[in-house]
């Protein structure tokens, strides 16, 4: 049995259409074995469509809108990649604001593969440390971060992976520093 260092985390996983299937589904796996609460936030209720690569495969059921939440109903965030699902979440107001907010208030967040994009329109990247699919590395930089070719890399309340390949670093990374907020927090 895994052990539950989480127990009663409450983390959101905002995606939208046409997310990488793989890379919210073990994730959250991971997550919910270890305790956690997890929440899928999108723009819209009802189920949004995931993806193997280019090609549709299962739906997700939401658990809320993005309209139903705040930042204040979590202690965490996950950001799930896939190109279109990154670029249309990235231009959605309610996603940039829970991710500011989320960010701002010292809260952990886990991004991989196209999910920083989100962060980069949420002006949140400059300065910070992070890894990505190869192909927004420029976007990253032109938002004044500091891109690495990495499996996984943890800045501050970060942690970012650049592709499913990397989801089992990316996965004992995440608990990691969701435990270790989670500590710090009942400290504080």
């Amino acid at each position: 049995m895994a052990q539950r260092t989480l127990d009663g985390l409450r983390v959101a996983i905002l995606a939208t259409d046409d997310f990488e299937q793989v890379e919210l589904i073990e994730p959250r796996k991971a997550l919910d074995d270890a305790g956690a609460i997890t929440t899928v936030v999108a723009p819209k209720s009802g189920s949004i469509q995931a993806m193997k690569h280019d090609e549709k495969v299962d739906k997700v059921t939401v658990d809320k809108s993005l309209a139903e939440v705040s930042a204040d109903d979590f202690d965490a965030l996950v950001l799930p990649g896939g190109a279109l699902n990154a670029d249309n979440l990235r231009v959605v107001p309610e996603a940039q604001k829970l991710a500011r907010s989320i960010d701002q208030a010292g809260k952990p967040i886990a991004v991989i593969c196209h999910g920083p994009w989100l962060l980069v329109s949420a002006g949140l990247v400059k300065g910070r440390r992070i890894t990505s699919y190869h192909t927004i590395q420029d976007d990253l930089r032109n938002a004044g971060a500091t891109w690495e070719d990495k499996e996984v890399i943890c800045d501050r309340n970060w942690v970012s992976s650049r592709h499913p390949g990397d989801i089992p670093a990316f996965n004992r990374e995440m608990i990691k520093l969701f435990s270790e907020a989670r500590i710090s927090r009942k400290v504080a």
